[in-house]
């Protein structure tokens, strides 16, 4: 029994519907092949050919759809027999057997094709609706700047990674935002994505200040990734292999930069944990704000030093702050060049945050002619107050 749609219909019956075109052009190619058959007489014939027409149908169509594909094929090809008095030869009720045989495989494979194209829209939505759960939206303005916020999967088949972005009020009363970049892929990236957001936003609750954000979110981090990697092996005990990506926990690590942004925009603040350096563009001159002193990123708790280090920067009027994931500037050409973000920003002029990420986003597309290598996470800022 098919399962009904949005509107009602049964999935296969608006499979049907739905591309009109080419279910037009199967049966075109049908009557095609028949009238060529029929007008070429007994010197021409294509009858053998009309059983390509349901299989290859099965392709893009509905089961429906390519049922009736079938049902049409049993007739042309009952036609032309007929015209070409072959209906009466002992090979016809083999031919006929083979167009039923090909026209149920194609209906089944139809059937099959959408049951998948199914489960994998469904499996989109989980995943839509875990990035948003994961990833909430971050507000267009707070304090003064304005913000906008990109997130590019590598995989098309997926919505989310362990590329993160979180922003809230900083312990000073003005703007701080997180980007950060989980090491690994998979299930396991997004669960400890989740755990560092989630350490985030208790920090903005306990108004931490920026010098002691770091510890805090790494203590955090590290508490909450014993308890997953105790849990796993609860579940998992040692007589049955980890799947990959399932445990190693503690061996987990993630690189953040947090900006600070004072309440009036005359001045910013960054800690960065291992991250790529942000972005400042003023006019037509971008700025890499790289850290004085680099500090390790989040994850790695006794190998980092006590105390972070803060750098500190002036904020214009006008000038919009990047921050990005690695994925960016190690995405790809054809001849194996990084992407050069630094380079390409400062040849262009740009008026908005939302401006410059879809821009960023175009070029980077056309830039990585075998697509994205890793997961991408960009969020600009730009005071206007």
């Amino acid at each position: 029994m098919e399962s009904s749609g949005a509107d009602g219909q049964p999935v296969g019956w608006r499979s049907l519907k739905s591309p009109p075109i080419l279910f037009a052009l199967a049966v075109a190619a049908l009557v095609l092949l028949l009238a060529v058959d029929l007008a070429g007489g007994r010197a021409i014939r294509l009858a053998g050919l009309m059983v390509a027409v349901p299989a290859l149908s099965a392709v893009f169509l509905g089961p429906v759809a390519v049922l009736v594909i079938a049902v049409l094929t049993i007739g042309g090809i009952t036609w032309a027999s007929d015209d070409n008095a072959a209906i009466t030869t002992a090979n016809f009720p083999v031919v006929m057997a083979t167009v039923l045989l090909v026209g149920v495989a194609s209906v089944l494979a139809a059937r099959t094709r959408q049951r998948r194209e199914r489960q994998l829209a469904q499996a989109r939505k989980v995943a839509e609706v875990s990035q948003r759960a994961v990833l909430r939206p971050l507000p267009d303005r707070l304090g003064p700047v304005t913000i906008s916020s990109m997130y590019l999967a590598a995989d098309e088949e997926a919505a989310i990674g362990g590329d993160l972005y979180a922003a809230g009020v900083s312990d000073r009363g003005g703007t701080r935002v997180l980007v950060g970049d989980v090491q690994g892929k998979g299930l396991a990236a997004v669960e400890v994505a989740g755990l560092l957001l989630s350490a985030f936003r208790r920090s903005v609750r306990a108004r931490v200040s920026l010098p002691a954000l770091p510890g805090f979110l790494d203590r955090g981090l590290r508490a909450d990734l014993i308890d997953l990697e105790d849990d796993t092996d609860l579940c998992a005990p040692d007589t049955r292999p980890h799947l990959p990506g399932e445990s190693d926990y503690l061996e987990r690590f993630v690189t953040a930069v947090v900006v600070d942004i004072a309440a009036d925009g005359s001045g910013l603040r960054i800690a960065n944990c291992g991250h790529p350096p942000p972005l400042l563009i003023r006019g037509g001159t971008v700025h890499q704000l790289f850290p004085e002193l680099p500090d390790l990123p989040l994850g790695l708790g006794d190998l980092a030093r006590p105390d972070q280090h803060i750098d500190a920067h002036d904020l214009a009027l006008g000038d919009i702050l990047l921050l990005y994931t690695d994925g960016v500037i190690e995405a790809r050409d054809a001849d194996g060049a990084f992407y050069p973000l630094a380079d390409r920003l400062a040849d262009w002029t740009r008026d908005t945050p939302e401006a410059l990420l879809e821009d960023i986003r175009a070029d980077l597309l056309r830039y990585s002619a075998s697509g994205l290598g890793d997961d991408i996470a960009m969020v600009a800022l730009q005071r206007v107050t």
